[in-house]
């Protein structure tokens, strides 16, 4: 069964190595090519865009796809929604990965917004030294703040227009919890701005702000498409790519 894992998360490269290791699987994933030096999974990999909807119901046609994993990042929206009005128009099972959010501990101080442009009016409100965890897209919401100092940490140099004070540190998780408050005391941060990416590789930098009682901005996941399906662990995801190959979906 020709399946097409849209990826670049740690679930989708899980999926496809035990996928690609079972016989009655081909397997393909699928990257977006936004990071200069990405973690490639087994099997074949095809990097870059699709062309929007239309783009990938020609691509998923012309290459006998079955099935469709969406096991993008959680806020790869558009991707998401693109996934599934193709799959719909073309009648194929479509499920979409989502590992867990994060969820607010004793101690914690966080405000949670709906997007860029809300987190950066928070921002300006909360405190003079800003650490950005936001990854490199979308920095240019927060270009406007000329009263902040932002330490922007991202896996590849941010697009766009960024803060006229600021700080660029290149580094890919998983980080430590020591590590983080290292890096808040070291820089003097007064305030964290994070997506709510979920999962255990970038979690730290919330403990290490929870221990400093520093405030958190915490943007909110974009909706999934309406009637999605979902899994949100990777043996939940194989599972339910085993019952799509029996048909007991």
């Amino acid at each position: 069964m020709k399946t097409l894992i849209l990826g670049g998360t740690r679930e989708a490269r899980e999926i496809a190595h035990i996928a690609s290791g079972e016989r009655g699987f081909d397997i393909v994933s699928s990257l977006a090519g936004r990071v200069r030096d990405p973690l490639l999974p087994a099997g074949p990999v095809r990097i870059g865009g699709f062309g929007g909807v239309e783009g990938l119901r020609k691509w998923l046609a012309d290459n006998e796809i079955a099935v469709v994993i969406d096991a993008t990042h959680p806020f790869a929206g558009t991707i998401s929604a693109n996934a599934a009005g193709a799959a719909t128009d073309l009648g194929l099972p479509l499920l979409h990965v989502r590992r867990p959010g994060w969820s607010e501990q004793p101690g914690d101080r966080w405000i949670r917004v709906p997007d860029l442009d809300a987190a950066a009016q928070q921002v300006s409100e909360l405190g003079e030294r800003v650490f950005l965890t936001i990854g490199r897209q979308g920095v240019a919401a927060f270009a406007g703040l000329a009263n902040q100092w932002f330490l922007i940490r991202a896996i590849d140099p941010p697009t766009g227009a960024l803060p006229p004070h600021h700080g660029l540190l290149l580094a890919r998780g998983p980080f430590s919890p020591a590590d983080e408050q290292r890096l808040l005391t070291r820089h003097r941060i007064d305030v964290l701005v994070t997506k709510d990416s979920g999962g255990d590789q970038t979690a730290a930098k919330l403990d290490a702000a929870r221990s400093a009682g520093l405030p958190v901005v915490v943007i909110d996941r974009p909706e999934l498409p309406p009637g999605a399906v979902v899994a949100e662990t990777v043996d939940e995801a194989w599972k339910w790519l085993r019952d799509t190959a029996s048909g007991n979906f």
